[in-house]
């Protein structure tokens, strides 16, 4: 049982910078701080609570699964990470809802229940990702002459600028409500960077058919006047007859660039070795420490009004 517990240990160390498990049934996020000779420190991402997996909680989990495998749908909360880090090891594996023991087929390192970094990260830590993927970009390029950039630049710089605008426009809305809260009427908010006010925008759609021709009804007013062609039942005509849609419809093309697919792992890679030059350079430590330090003080003046 001592070279059990030092190979899980081992396959902890092993796991990338930033890699996660997820728990199996509650689907709770965490990460591995650290291993010693009695346990492995795990903190959850939900609540940042950290919590201590014991060397002897393993030992009886694996012991059990020497007779017959467990169903991980009937896991008590309080075992479920000990389950998720367990298939990391050689000698289990957790396949179709069971975890077994199964040293022929269990791969070292390998689990359902991890998540890679990149798939890791949180919304807001991907869109400050890929805002220093999109600065570093623009850095090396002539982004004024976006003609004269060979193809795969321009189309990496597309896709960055597409991920940035989603990234930034999902966070902006989830800012938007706490930031109305605070927000009176003809009120502005002013901060560093800009001013905000709230404004209000009417839409308007139409109440039923029924409620607007009856009130049409009631002024003698024509109902010929606001009655049109409904292009969702004018589709069921041209799909039940021979009418050929140019005849019922105009058409405009739209030429557009869609972008298809992200390589989220070329772009975790490619941030790692920014953060590798930025170690390199002379100073580099020092100028890490003095950014972290610069965003820290930044975050304290914002809270505090």
């Amino acid at each position: 049982m001592n070279e059990f517990w030092h190979r899980l240990r081992e396959e902890c160390e092993r796991l990338a910078l930033g890699t996660e498990l997820v728990t199996p049934v509650s689907e709770r996020q965490f990460k591995i701080e650290a291993t010693f000779e009695d346990r492995i420190v795990v903190q959850f991402r939900d609540s940042g609570e950290e919590r201590s997996l014991r060397r002897e909680q393993f030992t009886v989990l694996a012991d059990s699964l020497e007779d017959d495998p467990i169903s991980l749908r009937n896991v008590p909360p309080g075992v479920e990470p000990y389950a998720a880090v367990l298939s990391l090891s050689s000698e289990h594996i957790s396949k179709g809802g069971m975890l077994s023991q199964s040293p022929g087929e269990a791969v070292g390192g390998e689990s359902p229940h991890l998540i890679p970094p990149e798939e890791a990260r949180t919304r807001p830590e991907r869109i400050h990702d890929d805002a220093v993927l999109c600065a570093d970009l623009l850095n090396r390029l002539d982004a004024n002459d976006p003609a004269s950039l060979d193809t795969e630049a321009l189309t990496d710089l597309y896709v960055l600028l597409s991920d940035v605008q989603r990234g930034t426009d999902r966070i902006r809305k989830s800012v938007r409500e706490p930031l109305l809260d605070r927000l009176g009427a003809d009120q502005q908010l002013h901060g560093r960077f800009g001013t905000v006010r709230r404004t209000t925008r009417e839409r308007r759609r139409a109440k039923d058919d029924e409620t607007v021709l009856d009130v049409l009804d009631q002024r003698d007013i024509p109902r010929e006047w606001v009655l049109g062609v409904d292009p969702e039942k004018l589709d069921v005509v041209l799909a039940v007859t021979d009418l050929s849609e140019a005849e019922v419809y105009d058409t405009d093309e739209q030429v557009y660039v869609q972008k298809t697919d992200v390589d989220e792992s070329a772009k975790f890679s490619r941030l790692q070795g920014l953060a590798d030059r930025l170690e390199e350079v002379e100073g580099g430590e020092d100028l890490r420490n003095d950014l972290d330090d610069l965003e820290r003080r930044i975050d304290e003046a914002l809270s505090a009004g």
